[in-house]
Order: C-alpha cells, then structure tokens, then sequence
C-alpha cells in the first residue's frame, strides 16, 4: 500500500452462477455444503418486483442527474455530475453499462445501474470467460434497498452475469449480507494527491473507482 489512502473499500461478490463459479474455481463449496444445497441458496426469483422498475433513458437524465447529485452530497467524497456526463455514464449499452430507474406517477424517485467487467478463464474446457457486474451508482428514495438491489441481482442474472459485484462503500452495507454477498479479499485504496485529506470509513465515500 502506497503512503497513505484516504479511505479502503473491500469487494463483496454475489453468486448469480454458483455453479459455473465454482467449476472455474472462482469460489468453492463450504464443509458440509452439497451443490444441491449450494444452488438454492443462492437461487433469484425469476421477476423483478419493484413496480415501476425500467430501463433509463435519455429522457430520464435532468431528473436523474438532480436525484445523483442530492443523493451522493451526504458523503465526504464524490463526484458532482452535469447532464452530458450523466447520459454519458449511464446510457444503457449492451455488455457495458446497465441503467434502470423506478418511476411513480411521472417522478423518478430510485436508480440503480451496474456495469460490464468479463475476466478470461484460463485452462478450462467449458468455460471461457466470466462475465461480472459491478455496482456503480445507485439512490434510494423510495424502494428498501433490499428490493432495489435485489432486482438489480435479477437484472444481471436475466443478462446472462455470473457473479455481481459490490464495494461497501456509500450505503451499499444496507443489503450486503441481507443479500446473501460474501466478502472478498480485494480491497481498493483511494488516493488524493497533493491534497491534505482526513482518513475517511467507506460509507463516507460517495466515488466509485473502475
């Protein structure tokens, strides 16, 4: 570790493809877990069940751009988005970018989106790649974060993901275990150079590195 981050947030995994993950040995079964046992546990239902639940669109950025920006100006260390970079970022596109926004009556009130990150399988008969959401940004207004995230899992795994990915940064702490995420060994540091910063604990961090 270079002297000295501002703030370390730990990777959390979620099986969305148990068996396939633990055939390229991504993870493993536990003491006394068959794989039987193993795939219902982490079996999703086959719906999402957020009304109003869709795909963001470019009509969507003002209000979306407002909600990120109110939403991530709680926390310590974030970004500040204008209109362009918001369509930019978060414009759907295939094995890149996934955007889904919750809308009542007109006002967008939750956002969710995740994005692409395939890793190569090295040696394996079967398996070539594997395909891997990560969390980018998410607000929650009005869904319980369980549901919001919960049908992101859903999403990812409609979309052919093997494993969704989580920081446990911003607020991400309230469905981590609730939904079934195990934590990893990877961390991420972050750094401000030139900057005199005070160490800050990952739900003070609003920035998600890539």
């Amino acid at each position: 570790v270079l002297p000295k981050p501002v703030g370390t947030c730990k990777y959390w995994h979620r099986s969305l493809n148990p068996k396939k993950l633990i055939e390229v040995k991504f993870s493993h079964l536990s003491r006394n877990m068959t794989m039987q046992r193993h795939l219902k546990l982490y079996k999703l239902p086959e719906e999402t069940k957020v009304a109003g639940l869709r795909e963001f669109e470019t009509k969507d950025v003002s209000q979306v751009t407002t909600l990120l920006n109110e939403y991530l100006g709680k926390f310590n260390l974030c970004p500040v988005f204008t209109e362009p970079e918001v369509e930019h970022w978060f414009i759907p596109q295939k094995n890149i970018i996934n955007s889904y926004v919750v809308e009542t009556d007109g006002k967008i009130t939750d956002f969710l989106s995740f994005y692409c990150l395939p890793s190569t399988v090295m040696n394996h008969p079967t398996h070539k790649n594997i395909k891997a959401a990560y969390s980018f940004y998410n607000v929650s207004t009005a869904t319980p974060w369980t549901d919001l995230m919960g049908d992101a899992l859903i999403l990812a795994k409609k979309d052919e993901f093997d494993v969704f990915n989580a920081l446990d940064l911003m607020e991400n702490s309230e469905f981590l275990d609730k939904l079934k995420f195990g934590i990893g060994d990877g961390n991420l540091q972050y750094y401000l150079y030139n900057w005199k910063c005070p160490d800050m604990s990952p739900e003070k961090i609003g920035l998600v590195l890539q």
